[in-house]
This record gives C-alpha cells, structure tokens and sequence, in this order.
C-alpha cells in the first residue's frame, strides 16, 4: 500500500461475501480493505470460544482471498493497543490517510453508531452502502409493516415468496399450501433416530490452529474448548456443508426438523446458519439449492422439508432482521413481564438435575450450537418460566452461539424465545409445560423429575413454573384468545393446589 488511499474500506466479521458490495464499486489499485480483530467484540458477552474462532478464522481466509484478488488489506490481529474495532480503523487511517470511509450497514446498531460516530469526530466522509446480501432491504420490510397492528411473518412470508416467484406455480404456492408445518412437527419413534448420517467436520488448517492459539490466549476463561472446533471457514466449506446437507439429510429434516435426542445434538439440521451469517453462503443459492433438489428427486428432497426450509431462510430470517432494524434501538431494552432474576449458574456448565436443560445446554457448551427447538422450547422456554432478565439471556444466546449477531439473535430471543418485546414478534408466548419436551424427545426418560406432576420437589420444573407462570401473568395473557383455553385450567385446581404450585415455583426461582 502507498502512503495514501482513495478510499478504506471497512469489512467486518459478519461481511465476508465474496460479491462485497463496497468491493464491487472499489479499485484495488486506488482503495484498500481494514479489517480488524478486537478484543471488545469477543469480551463484551461471554463468547463461546467456537463462536470467536469462527469469526476470526473466516475473517482471516477472507483477507487471504481479497490479498489473491490483488487488493491490499490492512489486516489487525488480536492486540491489548485495539480493544475496539475503531481503535485498529484509528491506526490504519494514522499510517495512511484516505479520503473517505465506505462500508456495509453493520449487523448491529452498537457498532453502527460506533462507526458513525468514529467518523464524524475524525471529519471524514463515510459512505454506508446498502447490504444486498438479504432478499428484503429495510425499506421494504418497513413499507410492508407500516400501518399493520400485528407484524405476522406468516403474512410476510407469503408476499415473499410471491415477490421473488420461489415455489410458486403463478399466483398459488406449489403443492397447494402455503406451509407444511403438520408435516413438520414429528417426534422420533420410541427406539430413536436410529443410523444418521455424519454431519460435516471441517479439518483444521494452519491459519485456523494460529487462531485457535490466539483466542485460548486472549480469552482463556470463554465458555466452550477449541478441542473440537469443525466449524466452516471459508467459502468453500460452506458450500460443502449446504451440499452435503442437501444430500445426505434433507431427507429427515422436515419431518424431524422439532425433533430432539439424547445425545444426537445434530439430527438432520443444516449446520450452515454460521456460515450464513458471515455470509460465505448467499440466501438466494442456498434457497435455489432446495428448490432444485426438490425439483430433481422429491423423494431425496420431500416438499414439506424443502418447504420449511426455505420458509426459515426468507422468511423468519428475513422478517427477523426486517424486526431488529424497525424497532433498534429501544427494543433491546424491552422487558414486558419485569423479570429479573439472574441466569442460573448451570447455564455456564449444564450441573442441572433438569435433563432436558443438561442435555440442551450441555450440547451448546460442546459445540457453541444447539438446534432451534433446544434453543427455543428447552432453554427460551425455562428462561421465560423462570422470570431471567431477558438482557441477560439476550448475552448469553449472543455469546454462546457460533451464528449468533445482534440482528438475528436479539429478535429471535427477546421476541420469539422470550415474549419479552409483549408481542412484536409472537402474538403469544413460546411457552409449554413438560409435556412437550415429552413428546418431542427422549429427555424426560433419563430426567429424575416425573413429568405428569405439577407440584412438589418430584414435579417436572416446567410443569410447576408453566402453571405458575400462568398464574401470575393471567391477566397479561387473557387478552390473547389462543391463551383463555389453557388459562381455564388454573379455574378447575383447588386453591391449596395452586398454592402448592406457586410455593414450588417460588423455591425453584430462588425467590
């Protein structure tokens, strides 16, 4: 690099799209790339080890990638002089002066405003381009929620799939239905999942073994181990996980997609959110890959699993991220049921008698992953129940999952996971009792706690804190008609049973 540049531009972590729109309209022989690696943004929520190596690890490809595209890139590793991404753009702009900033809008507004406000107190230009890699800008996502009471992804699905001809035959959804969910929602039989295909592992390379020797470093007391790290890095073992997944385990996805098992943390899940969220994979290939694969062989690729499939990739990914930019930056601090108690301390070692949550959080702290029932219904389900601090369970799902940025972590939690935001994302609580993790898994089996019981120490937790929870929050809940038939329950229990329960509940939450 010269001692000047026209323009730096800024690649973060979760912008490693080899059609980078800030690089499409660039020069490598007048512009130059910054990336930076800071301490801040692996230290300011507990992040899983997996999680920080992931980013770190693609990052560092990526910037070998532009380097073979001829573009010079000042690339800063971890360092005490760079806690914060700004520190190392500082440093960069110090050596060599340009003339203006460009940049992708950010997955986070905290680092939005980081950068904008780095800018203007440096009086340079900063150029925002727009992030293409989504199929639904936020434009367009806040022209389709203007003047809705109820901001229904069902709704913003079905004008997606209209507005970009995905399994439409004309006007109507292919198969005759808009979604399969009754497809979608079975349990394993009695004796298990039985023989499943290996999910794919990555080989550790030497610039990811550098990596890994830097964040055992750097964040020695971080959740999780690098021992196991098989996480994909680079472009090409993403597009080596979607393949292999639409190979291999698209088959069982659809109907096991809810499905959980002792043991088995991956079932016949894609394992490509992590890359999707870099963005070494595009939604727009990843949905055309289904698609194509149902085309092809309907039997390999069943229209209700690819169906479901791509209704999580454009539609609650999309409508996800179309909530977080709405509503930032007041909704991260939403808490519509007032709870505030502490997250437990098992929820850093799974020492839990609970086995669902042992199971479920065990399988996060192995793999920073846990699939989305586990996530939602076990673990999301319980914080609810329990009354956690929603902020404090929003840090804990933005460190503790491989996938995990503010933009599609924080709705999906606080909204969906939570009911925090009383109603943005979800026109009701995700909350179940025991019975649902019953017949969705083989957790209740191996649990000490007898899940047909409400109260007392052998009653399921969920079961005690569901009803309690209902109990105490009936009023909030009447106002939704899906809530008054489960609410009618609580009318038919003598009083000193539901004081049982709310004495019970009371213990658990360590009231």
């Amino acid at each position: 690099m010269s001692n000047q540049c026209r323009h730096l531009i800024i690649i973060l972590g979760d912008q490693l799209d080899h059609e980078h729109p800030a690089l499409r309209s660039a020069d490598p022989a007048q512009d130059a790339i910054v990336m930076v690696e800071a301490l801040d943004e692996g230290s300011h929520v507990a992040s899983h080890k997996h999680r920080t190596t992931v980013f770190l690890s693609a990052m560092r490809h990526y910037a070998q990638h532009c380097r073979e595209q001829n573009w010079t890139v000042r690339y800063h590793e971890l360092s005490a002089e760079r806690q914060q991404i700004i520190d190392g753009i500082a440093a960069t702009l110090d050596e060599y002066p340009c003339q203006s900033l460009w940049a992708v809008e950010p997955g986070e507004w905290r680092l939005k405003q980081a950068l904008a406000d780095f800018a203007a107190e440096r009086d340079i230009a900063l150029r925002w381009f727009d992030d293409d890699h989504f199929l639904c800008d936020a434009d367009t996502f806040r022209a389709w929620a203007k003047d809705r009471k109820q901001l229904t992804m069902e709704y913003f699905y079905r004008a997606e799939r209209k507005r970009h001809d995905i399994l439409m035959d004309g006007d109507d959804p292919v198969g005759g239905a808009w979604n399969f969910d009754k497809d979608n929602r079975k349990s394993f039989p009695a004796k298990g999942p039985g023989m499943l295909p290996e999910p794919p592992r990555f080989a550790v390379d030497d610039i990811t073994e550098a990596v890994i020797a830097d964040v055992n470093t750097a964040f020695p007391d971080a959740p999780g181990s690098t021992d196991n790290f098989f996480w994909p890095v680079t472009r090409e073992q993403a597009l080596e996980a979607l393949n292999r997944f639409i190979e291999e385990r698209f088959v069982g996805y659809g109907r096991y997609q809810d499905a959980m098992w002792s043991g088995e943390p991956f079932l016949y899940h894609a394992l490509i959110s992590s890359a999707l969220n870099l963005k070494l994979l595009n939604p727009r290939e990843v949905v055309e890959a289904a698609v194509v694969a149902y085309e092809r062989n309907p039997d390999a690729a069943p229209l209700a699993a690819v169906e479901g499939f791509v209704r999580q990739i454009i539609g609650w990914r999309e409508f996800i991220r179309g909530v977080y930019w709405l509503k930032m930056p007041g909704y991260k601090s939403l808490n519509h049921f007032d709870h505030q108690h502490a997250l437990p301390e098992w929820f850093w070692d799974a020492k839990t008698d609970m086995n669902c949550l042992r199971q479920s959080i065990g399988d996060t702290l192995q793999n920073g992953y846990a699939h989305h029932i586990q996530r939602l219904m076990v673990i999301g389900n319980y914080a609810t129940l329990a009354g956690l601090l929603p902020q404090a369970v929003c840090d804990w799902y933005l460190g503790i999952y491989v996938d995990a940025v503010e933009w599609v972590e924080l709705p999906n939690t606080l909204g969906m996971a939570l009911h925090g935001d009383g109603g943005v994302v979800g026109s009701k609580p995700y909350v179940a009792s025991g019975a649902y993790i019953n017949r969705m898994s083989n957790y209740c089996k191996g649990c000490q706690y007898d899940v047909k019981e409400r109260a007392g120490d052998n009653a399921c937790p969920f079961n005690t804190l569901y009803w309690d929870f209902m109990h105490r929050h009936r009023k909030a809940l009447s106002g939704s008609p899906r809530m008054n038939m489960v609410l009618k329950n609580l009318d038919r229990w003598e009083p000193e049973h539901l004081d049982a329960i709310n004495q019970r509940a009371s213990a658990l939450r360590g009231d």
